[in-house]
């Protein structure tokens, strides 16, 4: 019987939204103009839909005034801020396609990126954390130093035009990023209504960078049809109206942030609240008080600091209702604790990948509390998905085997290379995820591991081949591989095996300085062992799995997860 399969199809009465970003967002401002849509405290912002809506139109413009065409690549390399929040909904209204820059890269990482979309323009914070923004991006491009007219003529990214930096202070080379707010003329109005009515949903909106097993990062290709929709449903799982006012200290250049966050509510007339520029127990705890926030998104280990933070129990958090905990394994205990002491009786939990805009499944505020600790909840509206073992076919309920998604919310592609996405997009539309699932008999889901080998730290996925394909320039390294260990922290951590060539000697300190400035902070190995040699097969491939068990042990870690 059909009903024994592991295929569920999320058939709904609510129907799909048929427009763009940019209108969609008109609609509701004019729907909810009085309702605050954006909140960032530290930067003092605090805008009604009205007001933000007729921000968004004034930077589409001023982005348009640089010549910009529609289909052009925009990045964005900043922290959360209200700028950022902004550049999501003017380059959607433009038509511009916008390419989420993760924080934490650096420089090899940024040029990679911005080479290979063929970035006009890049809008970036001055700096974040530990990371020069401005200097990295000097070294990248040499030429801004001698720019007269704020045009970019780089020998070494030639589609690459525009550098806007945030902030007051004066670069050269490089606009301002206020200088785009200038209100539109009549003209610049007529223009932008003449090309929002011929943009179609099922343009390109967003390109996410998520690494693979085979090494350099993709650039997932999202359209509005995409990330609206999933951001619609993801909302409609909260129960989130026009009265509720989120609380979103997740990064905005994920999806956990730009798509569970910002659409979620802005399809809902809801308001986005941002207590600062990354993570800080504080912050959200302070945020969440003054401002009576009725949700907050957070990954495990930002629900385990926040309840653990020594001044937790002076906050009054009781506004607290919803929210959606997600980016890697949900602990049921930790679940339980928000329940019972954030008052997030209607908490989710929300699965997916960036490549399908990101939530495939989600809990329900109805679910019973035992489900909802334990699953990931049942598939979302409009969407199917199958589990199935290694010939394709789908499994009986309660086997395990790959989770397969099809449906709207399935990337175009991976930017630029047509057999890797026909490596991830089957013929019949099906994305393969990597992922092993169970899907019950009540058709709740329950990932168990995964088939690839990514390594997920605190939320962070790290994909080892791209560590490795790095670490592989490294003049004294012959060979490595890089696994994941068990930490209590975090939930995995990085380690990278390596065989060094022969007549050299290298230590521990060399490695990591070589990747210090160079790749992501949360992608350099935790731990670095030189080893002689890796478990191999008979036919000569590496067996991760046992090299995995063998660190664990002598490291002195428990098993791994997942």
């Amino acid at each position: 019987m059909q009903s024994q399969l592991s295929y569920v199809h999320g058939a709904h009465d609510v129907p799909l939204i048929g427009q763009t970003i940019g209108k969609h967002l008109a609609a509701i401002a004019a729907a909810h103009g009085d309702n605050e849509a954006l909140v960032v405290p530290h930067q003092g912002v605090r805008l009604t839909y009205r007001e933000f809506d007729a921000r968004v139109t004034a930077l589409a413009a001023g982005l348009l005034g640089l010549g910009l065409q529609p289909g052009e690549r925009i990045g964005i390399w900043s922290q959360n801020c209200a700028e950022w929040v902004l550049t999501q909904f003017a380059t959607a209204r433009a038509g511009l396609v916008l390419v989420n820059i993760n924080p934490a890269y650096r420089r090899s990482e940024l040029e990679y990126v911005l080479e290979k979309v063929g970035c006009s323009a890049l809008i970036l914070a001055p700096s974040f954390k530990s990371s020069d923004y401005l200097a990295i991006v000097r070294d990248v491009v040499p030429e801004l130093a001698t720019s007269r007219d704020d045009l970019v003529r780089s020998a070494r990214l030639p589609a690459l035009r525009h550098v806007i930096r945030l902030g007051g202070g004066r670069t050269a080379g490089m606009r301002n990023f206020d200088s785009l707010l200038a209100p539109p003329d009549t003209a610049q109005l007529e223009r932008l209504r003449a090309l929002e009515d011929e943009l179609q949903f099922d343009d390109a909106v967003n390109i996410q960078f998520t690494s693979g097993t085979t090494g350099a990062p993709k650039g997932a290709t999202l359209t509005h049809h995409n990330i609206l929709n999933n951001g619609f449903f993801v909302g409609e799982a909260m129960r989130l109206t026009s009265a509720d006012r989120l609380c979103i200290p997740v990064p905005l250049y994920h999806c956990f942030g730009m798509v569970l966050g910002n659409l979620a509510c802005v399809t809902h007339g809801a308001t986005m609240v941002f207590p600062g520029e990354g993570f800080d127990p504080k912050a959200v705890l302070e945020t969440v008080q003054a401002e009576r926030c009725t949700g907050l998104h957070g990954v495990p280990t930002m629900f385990i600091a926040l309840l653990d933070h020594p001044d937790f129990a002076g906050y009054d958090l009781s506004t607290l209702r919803t929210g959606i905990m997600a980016g890697s394994p949900c602990p049921a205990e930790v679940m339980s604790r928000v329940i019972e002491r954030m008052h997030m009786g209607e908490i989710t939990i929300a699965y997916g990948m960036t490549e399908t805009s990101p939530v495939s499944f989600q809990s329900s505020v109805d679910d019973p509390v035992p489900l909802r600790v334990t699953t990931i909840g049942r598939v979302h509206p409009h969407l199917e998905v199958k589990i199935v073992d290694a010939s394709g076919r789908i499994v009986p309920r309660g086997q395990t085997g790959e989770l397969l998604t099809r449906g709207y919310s399935v990337m175009l592609g991976y930017w630029g290379d047509e057999e890797k996405t026909r490596e991830a997009i089957d013929a019949a539309g099906w994305m393969h995820t990597g992922d092993l699932a169970v899907i019950d008999n009540d058709g709740f889901a329950t990932i168990v591991g995964r088939s690839k080998d990514m390594v997920i730290r605190g939320g962070e996925n790290i994909y080892p081949r791209e560590v490795e394909e790095y670490l592989y320039r490294h003049p004294k390294v012959l060979d490595v591989q890089c696994v994941g260990v068990p930490d209590e922290r975090y939930g995995e951590e990085l380690c990278a095996c390596i065989v060094v060539r022969p007549g050299e000697t290298v230590d521990e300190a060399d490695i990591r300085a070589f990747c210090s400035g160079q790749i992501a902070h949360y992608k350099i190995p935790r731990y670095i062992r030189f080893v002689e040699a890796f478990p191999m097969t008979v036919t000569g491939k590496i067996q991760k799995y046992l090299l995995r068990q063998q660190i664990a042990a002598e490291l002195g870690l428990g098993r791994r997860q997942g």
